[in-house]
């Protein structure tokens, strides 16, 4: 009960004031618990920013897994891909993992992030392979470049609104450059 408060509070944390909100003193302070107690949980932030990862990607993963479920073609299917991510974006879930360097996290647990990028990553390759792509792994990665790009913009806050944003990104995925 205490680690999912200490996880509850750390979603809030980064997502509010991103990586410099997240210290132990604050979970304590969000949590009622003494500051000793939190290193009873976790050892750094980059260990609670790897649970965060750890029990929050499956959730995502589900989400597009379902929304592409739901489409009956391929392209059908990487429009879902695309826009279910996107969508995301504004759950505070995936804002607090977004808020945390990559570089501050260790090894393993980067190499955990990457292991669960690659199986959302493997959803869409069957889709591309559809649609006659002769290396849909290579693409779906390009894909994800995409996406993950379309996410940056609008976590950045960018000028466009996040639905042109998001709409753009669709037709990228479905068009490519030719618009």
């Amino acid at each position: 009960m205490q680690r999912g408060a200490l996880l509850d509070a750390a979603r809030t944390l980064l997502s509010e004031g991103g990586t410099e909100a997240l210290t132990f003193p604050a979970l304590a302070e969000r949590t009622g618990l003494a500051r000793s107690s939190v290193y009873e949980y976790f050892r750094s932030r980059a260990a609670v920013v790897e649970e965060l990862c750890v029990v929050d990607f499956p959730v995502w993963a589900a989400e597009v897994e379902a929304a592409m479920d739901g489409a009956e073609s391929p392209e059908a299917k990487v429009e879902a891909y695309v826009r279910r991510q996107l969508a995301l974006v504004g759950d505070r879930r995936h804002r607090a993992v977004v808020a945390i360097s990559a570089g501050e996290l260790d090894a393993g647990a980067r190499e955990k992030i990457r292991a669960a990028h690659g199986g959302l990553i493997a959803m869409i390759v069957e889709a591309l392979a559809a649609l006659g792509h002769t290396q849909p792994r290579l693409a779906a990665m390009l894909l994800q470049g995409v996406v993950d790009a379309a996410v940056r913009r609008i976590e950045l806050g960018a000028a466009e609104n996040p639905d042109d944003i998001t709409e753009a990104a669709v037709a990228m995925a479905l068009n490519g450059v030719r618009g």
